[in-house]
């Protein structure tokens, strides 16, 4: 290990700037990959080169673990660190071959109130620093190339306002010096799209220059806000054009976080260059005023969005404190996304690993919404299918989830859950059956890790590993990575181990030929347990539109509270027989699905009144940031 441990466990960012980190090209090699594979950005990180895969595409892959975890209170599972742990133990302590594969944090959440997430004690991603924070600018591009769409857009009804047709067309194929016009290779593409068979654009009718350079977008259909990675509750609902040269055209928008945007979830699900460029393309971002999907290719955008994306879908590839491989890469959120890494990193880290090895992923917040979407929508994308499913339990949650009092970042917990009580743990159990029947139900086995805390009894342990069992998981164990880093997950890595080693029988919840609102309704009773589900009139409304415009046959990605199995994060343990309301739903057709709004969810999140910030600064002495978490 190339970090001593110490007693009492160090803040994460001690225990980070205390590890010994190897040279970025040894922790390559350790997975068969050479510095010309790699872009390196400093000692301590480098981007994988996307050819990489097509040399190593025949391989035979490795074993494929998810980490999930019950409904989080707001502290968290620790799935990250579980991820990490259990890595560690299969790489450093029993001598497999193995890859961590996690998302980029967003720096809203980072500077807010959950902290850091590469990760703690002496189970993390380092430096844990660059994770934290810029990496190697992949939010930043995604950022960049969402609020270029979103220019795009007004910037097109702005001069379709003051333009005529033959204006419109002598702007977009404006003749050379001999006279001579040209379509740019982004107009062959809505040529095709409009069956319009000409290459010459002095060939164009009246009536195609219309349709060809007139998109006519509808201002009140416009789904594509701006996007900032920092919680800035402010820039929730805006207005724009309000300058003299915008010529009144006033409308009200607002800003999503940066993770949230399509692009990011684009990042996570394609499988190359040239299909994240199609993606792209494919991105709605409203209708006509006749009621037709106009999308970024419509507006000549994708290709240079591509190009600002071209670095960003390189997979990163970091360590962890114990020297095993991480590749860090995409990272959308889980309750408004579908909140798992990329499957780029995911392919590449499988045939690197070959068949003895092992690929540890996790999926964001509870099994409910990344594991959920991680089987419906990413192993849809991908072919991949998990071979074990493990789900992070707290004794601390699940006594919250038994009545106890309420659960708040930064505050002492109260004594229920650092004294014994099990009572209290007994009546939040049936959460953790919930979560791991969910799982069960697609087929994958199932291991249940204890992520234990220093108030756990052995008593309290044993009540969830009996409970647990009882309800189907292979194995229940508890694991102290956190405070002993690999070898306190090496029980755990065996029942992964062991759990990998037996058939599955993997499934989907859904077909993908079932209506829209059947296929929200499964994930509403079979995964959350509501009796049924109420549709408010604008989601109806985009039912009818999204069947009539041909995306009816998509996957599912609920948007939905984290710290509920359902709507709404008041009702803990496992709620019953209540009504899912969808208040919206909205299209993400670049990234491959429909996603409904259940209940009142925000896509900008908020800084608290003391926000995680005040605690970061740098050594003026050393250059090392301090308090990061």
């Amino acid at each position: 290990m190339s970090v001593k441990r110490v007693k009492p466990v160090p803040s994460n960012i001690d225990i980070a700037q205390a590890t010994e980190l190897l040279p970025i090209v040894e922790i390559a090699k350790q997975i068969g990959l050479g510095e010309e594979d790699l872009d390196l950005y400093g000692k301590h990180k480098a981007k994988i080169h996307l050819d990489v895969l097509d040399r190593i595409k025949d391989r035979p892959q490795g074993h494929y673990v998810d980490v999930t975890a019950i409904t989080p209170t707001p502290l968290g599972e620790g799935k990250t660190t579980t991820t990490v742990g259990l890595s560690q133990a299969l790489g450093a302590h029993l001598g497999k071959k193995v890859v961590t594969v996690v998302r980029q944090p967003s720096m809203g959440p980072t500077f807010g109130i959950k902290g850091g997430a590469a990760g703690g004690g002496y189970s993390q991603v380092v430096p844990m620093e660059d994770f934290n924070l810029h990496l190697t600018g992949d939010i930043h591009a995604v950022t960049v190339a969402h609020d270029l769409l979103a220019a795009a857009i007004d910037a097109r009804i702005l001069h379709e306002y003051y333009q005529d047709d033959e204006k419109l067309f002598g702007a977009f194929c404006p003749a050379d010096k001999q006279g001579q016009r040209r379509f740019s290779p982004a107009m062959f593409r809505r040529l095709r799209k409009l069956g319009i068979d000409k290459a010459d654009p002095a060939t164009l009718t009246p009536e195609e220059k219309r349709r060809m350079f007139r998109l006519d977008i509808d201002p009140a259909s416009i789904t594509w806000n701006r996007v900032i990675d920092v919680n800035d509750r402010f820039l929730r609902r805006v207005k724009i054009g309000l300058g003299p040269e915008e010529l009144g055209l006033v409308r009200e928008t607002g800003y999503d976080i940066s993770v949230a945007s399509e692009i990011m979830a684009i990042l996570a699900l394609t499988t190359g260059m040239a299909d994240m460029r199609e993606r792209l393309g494919r991105m709605v971002i409203g209708t006509s005023r006749s009621g037709e999907a106009v999308s970024a290719e419509d507006l000549g955008a994708a290709g240079a969005l591509a190009v600002l994306m071209k670095d960003a879908i390189m997979p990163n590839l970091m360590q962890t404190v114990e020297n095993t491989p991480a590749i860090v890469h995409a990272g959308p959120f889980a309750n408004i996304a579908h909140g798992n890494s990329s499957i780029i990193a995911d392919q590449i880290a499988l045939r690197l690993v070959g068949q003895d090895g092992f690929v540890v992923t996790e999926s964001g917040f509870g099994a409910d919404c990344g594991m959920e979407k991680f089987m419906n929508i990413k192993c849809r994308a991908s072919g991949l299918v998990p071979n074990c499913v493990v789900i992070v339990a707290t004794i601390r949650a699940l006594k919250m989830h038994g009545g106890g009092p309420k659960v708040l970042a930064g505050r002492p917990l109260a004594p229920e859950y650092t004294d014994e009580n099990l009572g209290l743990l007994g009546n939040g159990l049936p959460n953790l059956v919930a979560h791991i029947k969910n799982a069960i139900g697609f087929g994958v086995p199932v291991v249940v890790a204890v992520n234990r805390f220093t108030s756990d009894t052995d008593a309290e342990i044993e009540m969830v590993q009996q409970s647990a069992l009882e309800a189907g998981a292979e194995d229940a164990v508890m694991s102290d990575h956190w405070a002993e880093g690999g070898a306190g997950a090496v029980a755990l890595a065996r029942a992964v181990i062991a759990a990998c080693a037996k058939p599955g029988n993997f499934r989907f919840l859904y077909p993908l030929e079932w209506d829209i609102k059947k296929k929200i309704e499964t994930i509403a009773t079979q995964i959350y347990g509501a009796s049924a589900v109420d549709y408010e009139p604008a989601a109806e409304a985009k039912i009818e539109l999204y069947t009539r415009l041909g995306y009816a046959n998509l996957p599912i990605c609920m948007a939905k509270t984290h710290l509920s199995l359902s709507h709404n994060p008041a009702w803990k343990g496992v709620p019953t027989g209540y009504r899912l309301p969808i208040r919206d739903i909205k299209a993400s057709v670049g990234a491959g699905f429909l996603y409904p709004l259940c209940g009142d969810m925000r896509t900008m999140p908020g800084l608290p009144t003391r926000p995680a910030f005040y605690d970061v600064d740098i050594d003026l002495k050393t250059g090392k940031v301090t308090g990061l978490f």
